[in-house]
Formats: structure tokens, sequence, C-alpha cells
């Protein structure tokens, strides 16, 4: 069963920064595409940020020019550069592979966005 592992949520301020990662137990890690969802309260999940195998990444419009996806092969770990962080960013965030099928969902990183 794979597991991901994800942490670096909390608590911020309007305009502040965060830095999220997600561990995945799996060795080939490096051949799947990765992305990071986000689910607020009473809302369904939501993707937010995608990085290919080879790097590429692509973002929701309400992210676009805040957040940045990136990559680790070597430490299995995709990560998600939050900044100028807003109240409506507030949300369970969650990474899982591309396509989000048969790996299951890590527990997720709650991040809170208030003053």
């Amino acid at each position: 069963q794979v597991q991901l592992v994800e942490s670096g949520g909390g608590l911020v301020q309007p305009g502040g920064s965060l830095r999220l990662s997600c561990v995945i137990s799996r060795s080939d890690f490096s051949i799947y595409a990765m992305q990071w969802y986000r689910q607020a309260p009473g809302k369904q999940r939501e993707l937010v940020a995608t990085i290919t195998s080879s790097g590429n990444t692509n973002y929701a419009d309400s992210v676009k020019g805040r957040f940045t996806i990136s990559r680790d092969n070597a430490k299995h770990t995709v990560y998600l550069q939050m900044n100028s962080l807003k109240p409506e960013d507030t949300a369970v965030y969650y990474c899982n592979k591309h396509p989000p099928v048969g790996w299951g969902w890590g527990q997720g990183t709650q991040v809170t966005v208030s003053s």
C-alpha cells in the first residue's frame, strides 16, 4: 500500500507563506506526474497544481503566480510553495499522482489563512 505523508501546514496571516511537503513511499516515484489538491470545508476537493515526470507544471487560475509546485525525485517528495496566501486558500491540502487512482489518499495537511 502506498503511503502519502503531507506536512508543512499551519496557521498563517494573509500575505504570508508556507511550504508543503509530501513524501511518497514508491521507489518508482519519478515516473509519475504528481498533483496537489485542496478541500475547503463544505466544498469538493479541487486540483491546485500539477508537475509532470519531466518537471512541466500547471496551476489552477486561483493560485497561478502565487504557488509553485516542485519535486525531488531522490527524496520521493513533492513540494508546494505557497506565497501571498489569502483567506480563501484555507483548506486541507493533499498530494497524489495523476490520475489520483489506485494510491488512496493521505491524511492531508491543514492550511489556515487568517488574521
